[in-house]
């Protein structure tokens, strides 16, 4: 197992910093400007595409997502920033958890970077994961609070930030979705995300030139709905509520 003594300088921040991490994959992401991502375990599918979105806009423009590897949110954030991302651990890296996301976790190891303070064959543990999230929100230069509930860690992560001097930023929620950022937002404790690109740019990376959404490029002439759900499954449906998409019979043209 890799380890590293030289910790990244956002952690000596922190009042109890690791005294070493360990490590697999491209340690070389470190130097890279990142940006946190974190949010509930049921995250509704709006958040789900605006965090993949938000994720995919920052790794193509050379800014590093860093998150916690969990269900929802987290791994959403990982998969969209795939392979400029680091996912922190709350157990040794010899174990893969929650064994859902095993097929992304191994592809970090390999591609991205994975961290843990933990040694390597220590299990996963509660109070381990609030510790998880301490390194989450000291490694970047800004947190995003994609959705909570007033009462989560990732409301936890919030108040980390706000120590540390930490920006906070959320995205926008409809009422009684996200009761949690909702909050930060009317307390003045965080600011919207209004425009993607916009947020990329405050940490100094450039756009990516735009590309075609591979949806619409697919449904752009019209195809059958079948083929449609082989290829993109529940996404089609997704898009058709967001009026990207228009089913009729059983075909899905763009609109």
């Amino acid at each position: 197992m890799n380890v590293l003594t030289r910790l990244p300088s956002g952690l000596l921040r922190l009042k109890k910093p690791p005294q070493k991490l360990y490590f697999e994959g491209n340690l070389a992401l470190l130097e890279r400007p990142m940006v946190s991502i974190v949010g509930s375990r049921r995250a509704s599918a709006y958040t789900r595409q605006c965090v993949e979105a938000l994720a995919r806009t920052l790794a193509n423009s050379g800014v590093c997502v860093v998150s916690g590897a969990a269900i929802g949110v987290d791994i959403t954030a990982h998969k969209g920033a795939y392979p400029h991302t680091v996912a922190v651990f709350g157990n040794g890296l010899n174990k893969i958890y929650p064994p859902s996301n095993a097929k992304i976790i191994k592809e970090i190891y390999q591609n991205a970077l994975a961290l843990s303070e933990y040694a390597p064959d220590e299990p996963p543990l509660a109070y381990r994961f609030l510790e998880r999230n301490r390194i989450v929100v000291a490694l970047s230069q800004a947190l995003v609070v994609a959705q909570a509930d007033t009462r989560s860690g990732s409301m936890q992560s919030a108040r980390m930030a706000k120590e540390l001097g930490v920006p906070i930023f959320t995205l926008p929620q409809r009422l009684g979705e996200s009761d949690g950022t909702n909050e930060l937002v009317a307390s003045g404790a965080a600011n919207l995300i209004n425009d993607f690109d916009e947020f990329v740019l405050r940490f100094g990376g450039k756009l990516a030139p735009a590309q075609e959404d591979e949806v619409i490029k697919f449904c752009k002439n019209g195809a059958s709905l079948d083929a449609a759900l082989a290829k993109f499954g529940d996404k089609i449906y997704e898009y058709e509520l967001e009026g990207k998409l228009r089913i009729s019979g059983l075909t899905v043209f763009a609109e």
